[in-house]
Formats: C-alpha cells, sequence, structure tokens
C-alpha cells in the first residue's frame, strides 16, 4: 500500500474509533463496563464455542459450493473460512485481501486454482442470497414490532418497499439460472484475485457447478443456518449479561446490523458504524441501549480473539510455504 493510501485508511479508523466512543460515552460508560462484566471469563469461552460452531457452517457451505468435493476436507474449508472472515474483519479494506487468503488456503492444500475460485463465487451468491432470506425475516418480525399494538408505522413504507425488494431479488436467484451465472462471471472478474487468464476455465467450472442444483441448495442451507447461528451468538450474550430480550427478536436487531456491515464494507469491521446502529435500533427490540453496545464491544473482542491467532497461523503457514518453494527451486 502506497503512502498516499495510508492516510485515508487512518482516517477512516479514526473516525470509526471516534464514533465508537461518541456511543459508548451517549449511553453510559460505566453501565457498558459493568454489562459487559456480567459476560465472565466462562461467558467468553461460551461464546467462541458457539462462533466456532458458526464457522463450521461457514465451512461446509463453501465445501458444499464445490459439487463433487470430498466431505473429509469440511476442516480444511472451515480453515479457510476462518482466515477469510480474520482477513475480512480486521484488516482494513481488506474483502478482496479476506478473499485472497481463503483461495491461498485452499489452493495450498492440492486444490485447483479455478474449482477454488469458482467455489469462491458460489459460496459468495449462496451467502448473499441466504442473507437476503435472513433480512426478509428481520424485517418482517422488525413489521409486527412497529405495526402491533404500540409500535410505530412512520416507516411503513420502507419496510413495505424492503420486504417488497427482497422478495424480488430472490426469485430472480431462485428461478434464473442463467442470469446468477452471468453475474457469478461478473463477480469472478471484478472481485478473484490473480484471476487473468482464468475466467474461461473459471466460468466453465462455474458452469458444472450450477448444475449440481442440490449442492448449491445445501449451500444455500448452510449459510442461512449460519447466518441464523449468528444471531444465536448475540442472543447468547445477551442471555448471559441478563438483557435477552426473546430470540426472534435478536434475529431481527442483527438482520438490521448485518445490513449495516454489509453498507460500511470500507471500514474494518464497520467499526462506529455499528456501535451506532445498536444504539438506534436497540431499543425497538426491547433492549438496553447500553447492553447493546456492550454486546457489539463484546462481539469485537471475539473477532479479534478469533481472528487475530488465525492471521497469525496463517501467514506462518504462508511463510514455510515459501520457503519450500525455494528450497524446491
Amino acid at each position: 500500500m502506497s503512502g498516499r493510501l495510508h492516510w485515508p485508511v487512518l482516517l477512516a479508523i479514526a473516525a470509526g474509533l471516534g464514533i465508537t466512543v461518541w456511543a459508548m460515552g451517549s449511553v453510559g460508560f460505566a453501565d457498558i463496563g459493568r454489562s459487559i462484566a456480567r459476560l465472565g471469563i466462562t461467558g467468553f469461552g461460551l461464546l467462541l464455542l458457539a462462533s466456532a460452531g458458526v464457522n463450521l457452517l461457514l465451512g461446509a457451505a463453501w465445501l458444499a459450493s464445490m459439487p463433487g468435493e470430498r466431505w473429509s476436507r469440511w476442516l480444511s474449508f472451515t480453515w479457510a473460512r476462518t482466515a477469510r472472515e480474520a482477513a475480512s474483519d480486521l484488516l482494513p479494506f481488506a474483502q478482496i485481501g479476506g478473499l485472497v487468503v481463503g483461495t491461498r488456503t485452499l489452493t495450498a492444500r492440492g486444490l485447483a486454482a479455478n474449482r477454488v475460485y469458482a467455489s469462491m463465487i458460489v459460496d459468495l451468491t449462496t451467502e448473499m442470497f441466504a442473507q437476503l432470506l435472513f433480512t426478509l425475516l428481520g424485517l418482517w418480525i422488525v413489521g409486527s414490532l412497529l405495526f402491533g399494538p404500540g409500535g410505530s408505522v412512520s416507516v411503513k413504507p420502507m419496510i413495505w418497499a424492503g420486504t417488497a425488494l427482497v422478495i424480488a431479488t430472490t426469485l430472480a436467484f431462485a428461478t434464473l439460472q442463467r442470469p446468477a451465472l452471468r453475474f457469478a462471471g461478473f463477480l469472478a472478474q471484478r472481485v478473484l484475485p490473480d484471476t487473468e487468464g482464468r475466467i474461461d476455465g473459471i466460468l466453465a467450472e462455474l458452469a458444472g457447478f450450477y448444475r449440481a442444483r442440490g449442492s448449491i441448495f445445501i449451500a444455500f442451507v448452510f449459510n442461512f443456518l449460519a447466518w441464523t447461528a449468528s444471531a444465536g451468538c448475540a442472543w447468547l450474550i445477551l442471555d448471559i449479561i441478563h438483557q435477552a430480550p426473546s430470540f426472534w427478536n435478536v434475529v431481527g436487531l442483527e438482520s438490521l446490523i448485518f445490513a449495516v456491515r454489509g453498507a460500511a464494507f470500507f471500514m474494518p469491521g464497520a467499526l462506529g458504524f455499528q456501535e451506532a446502529a445498536y444504539i438506534l435500533l436497540a431499543t425497538t427490540f426491547g433492549i438496553n441501549p447500553e447492553a447493546a453496545v456492550a454486546m457489539s464491544l463484546i462481539k469485537r473482542a471475539r473477532d479479534v480473539a478469533i481472528g487475530l491467532p488465525s492471521l497469525i497461523v496463517w501467514q506462518i503457514i504462508e511463510f514455510r510455504s515459501g520457503l519450500k518453494r525455494k528450497a524446491s527451486a
């Protein structure tokens, strides 16, 4: 990265930190601290275990996105997805970096590059499809809260417009296989690393993958389960700190938070944006703002506790692989 690019990154991170501090101050540092303290070491350990379960689901989704691959490689795909998420969560402007880390991890295990790249695209599209359905579920929950007794209907047009958009997009992904394949090719050309000269081969693999509709559906199911399990992790945090509403309320909240994180892709982990969104949305779902901000900070600590060691291990493996390549050259 050039020196010119350092400043935008640093300014973005500084702005995110500023928003985070503002969010914490607006609800009270002491209240947030007490909520975090209730989690304890045991609670944090349970959260790490639950998050490992989410990664297993994500690994299964990626494996299912490569029809014909042996399920004995499940842990390899889980490790690749864990490293990919770590890079995306912790490094500035690292969505593409996360894809690089994920693909290099699998190709280093002897998988053909074109198959890995094609499976990445299938995984991305099925994950997007799953998030759309998860968002639809969240919008339905939001609607039931806003339009029910005592609810506000001021955002009714926005809710219905969002629901219609989600339904239309979902139907397009479900029924239009050829446009989906062309869209996958568009993604391949723009988001995958080192694909120059590979596009035709990747598209050929994609065409074969999309003919295996059973595997594609399984990938979607695993991705949807992963989104739901991620909301379950949020519910677990709130339950341990004695602030848990119903599980479905948490699903509604998290579906909107995931959308905010996606929109704030330029910021590592949506720093600041996530905290502000929790403050704005938490009370709608029966959650105290201080508990919501505490949950956000706990999730960030979880991301660091999993992501930082993962990146270190990945870098060590890459370094050793580089030494082996030099020795054999």
